[in-house]
């Protein structure tokens, strides 16, 4: 089962770059991602150290790239994908890889998973006001509302009303009630 995810992952890193070039590109002036996508067979990754294409292992990107590849592909919609990624984290208690399973899990369906997982990095972190903001959210989708206020009160005392977090959530307080 282990080797079956690293091969999930493995094909999820390959498509990711498709999708996140210019996260990668933000980041990194590697040029690594282009080489992965034109030189690399599916499946593979080109690692900048070997100059060549390889199959990624655990271990092989760090934690950063991880969350990186993580959160592109949950943002495009590739949530088992982005679950696959995001397990290979070497930090299993980083709030954002956290935050990004717990968002994965939740859009799949998996509400009550991606709970855990927001309630988990809040634990680490309870001031990271983004996981705030999805936890809201999941409260809204299994119909607390009272729970989406908590987050929204608790997003307030950290940034005030002028954050993004704030408004988003608020936005979709005002949406769940409208119906």
């Amino acid at each position: 089962m282990h080797k079956r995810m690293l091969i999930q992952a493995a094909s999820a890193l390959v498509a990711l770059q498709f999708l996140a070039v210019p996260v990668f590109a933000a980041g990194s002036s590697s040029g690594g991602s282009d080489q992965t996508t034109t030189q690399c067979k599916k499946g593979e990754v080109w690692d900048k150290k070997k100059q060549k294409c390889v199959p990624p292992k655990e271990g092989m990107l760090d934690d950063d790239s991880i969350y990186d590849a993580g959160h592109a592909l949950a943002m495009a919609g590739r949530y088992d994908e982005a679950i696959a990624v995001l397990s290979l984290a070497a930090n299993k208690q980083d709030p954002r890889i956290l935050n990004y399973l717990g968002y994965s899990h939740r859009h799949s369906g998996r509400v009550a998973v991606g709970l855990g997982y927001y309630e988990e990095a809040l634990r680490i972190d309870p001031n990271y006001t983004l996981v705030r903001e999805y936890l809201g959210e999941a409260h809204l989708q299994i119909g607390d509302l009272a729970g989406a206020r908590q987050q929204l009160t608790e997003i307030e005392k950290r940034t005030g009303k002028g954050s993004r977090e704030y408004g988003m959530l608020a936005e979709q307080i005002d949406h769940f009630m409208r119906g």
